[in-house]
């Protein structure tokens, strides 16, 4: 049986020779990206173009364009790569910030001036060392709320989403296949029990079969990350539960394990109806929505340890109704 190939020092340079994207986001197009890509790309560089942007042309005007020209000095800090396949397609998935001064305004968000980290997860589909299928989402909701716009309640949660414990999320080798299929079941068997929410208790779900009692879940802005069972349920788990009791997950376009981590992406993943009040401060809506959704866990041993996770909020709040971007809302209290 042939040894898989590995993907991830070839991409790895790539990607590190284009640290700054300010000055590389061209040559990092032409060099890692095949003529034909295809970029899937969250709230709200799908404005203008749509969700789709097709060809390095189209990925550079309607994606890199708009982050160079408002953040100076941007560069790209990776905290976890993977690699594996699924459905016979070869996958990079990546997870870390962007990072640069905030120098013009960006969507109607004013300038602060000041250095950001923008929260990223990235999913990358290679054919012969090109990409032709991407996948991204920033952490917008995060930046608005240290800009002082975010238009809705508080989150819950803590602002924290730091690198993994272990430090190891940059191995550029092979890792063994018997540890990334036992790392890929855990979080498969994970989340077969939170379908089996009964409506009534937590306790149904059993995600104390599944996790270190002190678990580390970095949720996106807007909700934030949590520590443990009981933070966890309080900050996401109710909350979210009681707004959408009916979500039904599915349609991934990639998940994968490689060693202690597993990463899992589907756009939308989510179909629910937004029932409950409460849920970000917001009443129920009675709408039908999807939500973008990435993940990014490590096991230890045999429990999850840490989940890194995003959602793209700018989008679901939308169906809601709510454009974040619209009106007095988008203006930033620069210097607050």
């Amino acid at each position: 049986m042939n040894e898989p190939k590995n993907l991830k020092p070839d991409y790895w340079r790539a990607i590190d020779a284009a640290r700054d994207l300010s000055l590389c986001a061209s040559n990092l197009l032409n060099e890692l990206y095949a003529p034909n890509c295809v970029m899937s790309v969250c709230a709200p560089f799908d404005r203008a173009t749509g969700d789709r942007l097709v060809g390095r042309d189209a990925i550079y005007e309607g994606f890199f364009a708009p982050l160079v020209a408002s953040f100076s000095d941007l560069e790209r800090r990776t905290d976890i790569l993977m690699q594996g396949v699924f459905k016979s397609g070869d996958w990079i998935a990546s997870y870390g910030w962007l990072v640069g001064r905030f120098e013009k305004d960006f969507f109607g968000i004013a300038a602060t001036h000041r250095p950001h980290w923008l929260r990223f997860g990235w999913f990358e589909r290679l054919e012969y060392g090109q990409v032709v299928e991407s996948i991204v989402i920033l952490d917008i909701a995060r930046l608005m709320i240290e800009c002082g716009v975010w238009p809705v309640r508080a989150q819950l949660g803590e602002s924290w989403s730091p690198a993994p414990a272990t430090q190891d999320g940059l191995y550029l080798g092979l890792s063994e296949a018997s540890e990334s299929e036992k790392s890929l079941k855990l979080v498969e068997a994970m989340i077969a029990g939170l379908m089996s929410y009964d409506g009534k208790s937590l306790k149904s779900m059993g995600m104390t079969r599944f996790w270190t009692p002190q678990f580390h879940w970095y949720g996106p802005g807007g909700i934030g990350s949590a520590r443990g069972h009981q933070d966890y349920e309080r900050a996401h788990q109710q909350p979210f539960l009681t707004a959408f009791p009916d979500r039904i997950g599915g349609n991934h376009r990639c998940r994968i394990g490689d060693g202690a981590f597993v990463a899992s992406s589907g756009w939308p993943s989510i179909n629910a109806t937004h029932l409950g009040d409460g849920w970000l401060g917001l009443p129920a809506t009675n709408k039908r929505i999807t939500m973008r959704v990435m993940d990014f866990w490590r096991r230890d041993g045999d429990f999850l340890s840490e989940n890194w996770v995003f959602i793209d909020m700018i989008d679901l709040l939308k169906q809601f109704d709510l454009d974040v971007f619209a009106g007095p809302l988008a203006k930033a209290k620069a210097g607050a």
